[in-house]
C-alpha cells in the first residue's frame, strides 16, 4: 500500500514537471505564430496584458504617476540594454567615468559561464534576479556562481577596468573624479578587497548603472520596471544590423559560446532551421555567430512592439539610442543620456567623448577593448567587409527593424543612409 502510494506521488510529480516544461514552449509557439512570413520579419502585436498584471498599478494610473514623481529624487538605477557588438562597451564607459556613478560591466556574465551550456531563455529569470540584487548593492548573489563564500573584488567581471574598484578608497591607482581610461595592468596591482567593501562603496552612490547584453528582451525586465523601490531606468542601444553582423563576424571566436546559448533557446522552433549562414559552412564558429543574428532582430522587434504599447510612465523611464547618433553627435547624445539619468556633464567628460570618437581605425584588434575610434569608419565598415549575399540576408530578415529605426536598405551603388528620426525621450519605436 505504501509503495503504491509512493508510485502515485511519483507519477503526479513527473506529470507536473512535464507540464511546467511544456508551458514556455506552448507560449513561445503561440507568440511566434504569424510573426514570420516568407522568411521576412513581420511586426507582432504586443501583449496587451504585459503591464496589467492585477497589482496596484494595473487599474490606477494616478497611483503610478504619483509614485514616479515621488521617487524622482530617490536613488536611480539604470540598465543599459543592448546586444553584442552594438557599441555598448563605449556607452557603458561614459557612465564608468562619471564620478557620481557606480558602474558594473556585464555582471550577468557569471550566470552564463556557470550554467553553460544552458540555453539563454532558461537563464533569463536568474539574470533578472541577479540584476535586482546588484542594483540594490547586494552582491551576495554572486556567491551562487562561485565555489566559495568568500569572494573579493577580483571576482567581478571586468574589474580591472572598473573605475570604482581601481580608485580611492578601494585602490590608490586612480582618483575617482579624474576622467580617463583605466589601464588593466595598473588596476591589476590593486589589492583585492572583500565584496562587502564594494557593497559599502556602492551604497554611497546616488546612481547605479549596469551594462548588459544577456537580457534577451525587455519583457524579462517588466517586474523590475514595475517595482517603485528600484526606480529602474532603461537606455536601449540599437545599431545598424548590418554593422552588428559585420562586427560579430570579426569577433566570431569570442562569441561562439554565447551564440550557441542563444540558438539553443530557440532550437525547438521550426523557423530557426533556416538561419543566416555564410557560404563557408565548414566554419562552425562563423555559422553559429551568423545564425544568432536572426534572433537578435527578433528580440529587437519584440522590444519595439512592447514599448509601443507601454503606458506613459514606462515610456518616461525608457529611451533608445542609436549607435550612429552616439558616435557622430557624441556631445548631444552624452547630454541626453546624462540628463535622463539625472547626471550632469562637465568639460572633462565632453573632451573624453570627443577624443573617443575621433581616433584612427574602426575597431580594436582585440574584441571588447575600449579605445579611441574613427566614428565614420566604424559606421560604414560593413559596406566593404560584407559581401552582397550577406548584406541581402540581413536586410531581408531584419527589414522591419531597419524600417522602424530608419536604416535604409542597401542600394545598387552600395550607398548608405541613416534617416534620423525624432526619437525624443518617450521610447516610441
Amino acid at each position: 500500500m505504501k509503495r503504491r502510494l509512493q508510485k502515485k506521488y511519483f507519477i503526479l510529480i513527473l506529470g507536473y514537471s512535464v507540464l511546467l516544461l511544456l508551458i514556455p514552449y506552448m507560449l513561445d509557439h503561440r507568440s511566434k505564430s504569424g510573426y514570420i512570413k516568407h522568411g521576412k520579419q513581420q511586426p507582432r502585436c504586443p501583449d496587451l496584458d504585459m503591464w496589467n498584471n492585477g497589482d496596484k498599478f494595473s487599474n490606477n494610473t494616478d497611483t503610478v504617476e504619483e509614485t514616479v514623481v515621488n521617487r524622482s529624487q530617490s536613488k536611480i538605477h539604470v540598465y543599459l540594454h543592448a546586444t553584442w557588438r552594438t557599441g555598448s562597451s563605449f556607452l557603458g564607459e561614459l557612465f564608468n567615468q562619471h564620478p557620481d556613478v557606480f558602474y558594473l560591466y556585464e555582471p550577468m556574465w557569471h550566470i552564463w559561464q556557470a550554467l553553460y551550456p544552458g540555453d539563454a531563455a532558461s537563464l533569463q529569470g536568474a539574470v533578472r534576479d541577479m540584476m535586482k540584487s546588484l542594483l540594490r548593492c547586494d552582491f551576495s548573489v554572486l556567491k551562487l556562481y562561485t565555489g566559495s563564500q568568500n569572494i573579493s573584488t577580483s571576482f567581478i567581471f571586468g574589474w580591472r577596468k572598473n573605475k570604482v574598484i581601481c580608485s580611492e578608497p578601494l585602490c590608490e591607482a586612480y582618483k575617482r573624479n579624474e576622467v580617463g581610461l583605466v589601464q588593466e595592468d595598473v588596476c591589476g596591482k590593486c589589492p583585492r578587497k572583500d565584496i562587502k567593501e564594494l557593497e559599502r562603496e556602492c551604497k554611497k552612490y546616488r546612481v547605479v548603472v549596469i551594462k548588459g547584453v544577456r537580457v534577451l528582451d525587455l519583457g524579462v525586465l517588466v517586474p523590475l520596471m514595475r517595482d517603485p523601490a528600484l526606480n529602474l531606468q532603461i537606455i536601449q542601444l540599437f545599431r545598424d544590423p548590418r554593422a552588428v553582423h559585420n562586427s560579430r563576424l570579426k569577433s566570431k571566436q569570442a562569441l561562439v559560446k554565447e551564440s550557441i546559448q542563444v540558438l539553443r533557446s530557440k532550437k525547438h522552433t521550426e523557423k530557426y532551421k533556416r538561419l543566416l549562414v555564410p557560404n563557408n559552412r565548414g566554419n562552425r564558429a562563423e555559422n553559429y555567430v551568423s545564425s544568432a543574428m536572426e534572433l537578435i532582430c527578433d528580440n529587437w522587434l519584440n522590444d519595439m512592439m512592447l514599448m509601443m504599447n507601454a503606458p506613459p510612465w514606462v515610456k518616461r523611464n525608457y529611451i533608445k539610442i542609436l549607435y550612429e547618433d552616439l558616435v557622430l553627435h557624441p556631445m548631444e547624445e552624452l547630454k541626453r543620456v546624462y540628463s535622463f539619468s539625472k547626471l550632469s556633464s562637465f568639460p572633462a567628460m565632453d573632451k573624453f567623448v570627443l577624443n573617443m570618437t575621433h581616433g584612427h581605425g574602426y575597431s580594436s584588434d582585440k574584441p571588447f577593448v575600449i579605445s579611441s575610434r574613427d566614428a565614420k569608419e566604424a559606421i560604414f565598415a560593413w559596406r566593404e567587409r560584407l559581401n552582397v549575399e550577406q548584406i541581402s540576408q540581413v536586410e531581408d530578415y531584419c527589414s522591419e527593424v531597419m524600417r522602424q529605426l530608419g536604416y535604409q536598405k542597401n542600394s545598387v551603388d552600395q550607398t548608405y543612409t541613416l534617416q534620423h528620426q525624432d526619437g525624443g525621450d518617450d521610447g516610441g519605436a
